[in-house]
């Protein structure tokens, strides 16, 4: 099915409380993080901050996935915080393009680095339930993805692995860090 990709306009509380909906769906197995349609909302209404991204993919009125980005290091590099595309949609591309997409709006603002964090909360990774002191590198260098953990995804989009936060999440729920250089650099 087709789709297109638009700024979220913070004026549109349909497409909000869509993006909301989608956000606790995406999310509800895997973390914590947005429990509930409220918590949900309030991440959306931040990434309407000046210094923030925020677009949707959508299929006619119907919004489907939902990106944001966030200004860091002066601009040279900005967060992709989050990512969230309707389950039942998951794997027509939509993700996809919408990382493509941000690419193309932090490049177009003088970005060259485009990163995140991707959190093992749930256990999908060799790294997570693991004390990865006193050497993380060594671990992340042997990191596997038994349980389909996004970090794959974000490979496959051409994102590196670059580092890991051990415990970030509690202990034995990392962190881990990836980038890719979107601009001339």
């Amino acid at each position: 099915m087709a789709f297109e990709i638009t700024d979220l306009d913070p004026v549109d509380d349909d497409s909000t409380a869509q993006v909301a909906r989608i956000v606790v769906e995406a999310f509800r197995s895997h973390s914590p993080a947005w429990p509930d349609l409220a918590s949900a909302e309030a991440e959306v209404r931040e990434s309407f901050a000046e210094d923030r991204i925020s677009r949707v993919a959508r299929d006619g009125e119907v919004v489907v996935g939902w990106i944001g980005g966030i200004r860091e290091y002066d601009g040279h590099a900005w967060e992709l915080h989050p990512l969230a595309v309707d389950p039942g949609r998951q794997g027509e591309g939509i993700g996809r393009a919408l990382v493509a997409d941000l690419e193309r709006q932090v490049a177009a603002r003088g970005a060259t680095t485009l990163y995140l964090g991707a959190d093992d909360e749930d256990g999908r990774t060799s790294l997570s339930d693991t004390d990865l002191y006193p050497n993380p590198l060594d671990h992340l260098a042997n990191i596997e993805n038994p349980g389909r953990h996004p970090y794959g995804f974000y490979r496959a989009c051409g994102f590196s692995v670059v580092g890991v936060i051990p415990d970030a999440n509690g202990p034995g729920k990392p962190d881990i860090l990836m980038a890719k250089r979107i601009g001339k650099g």
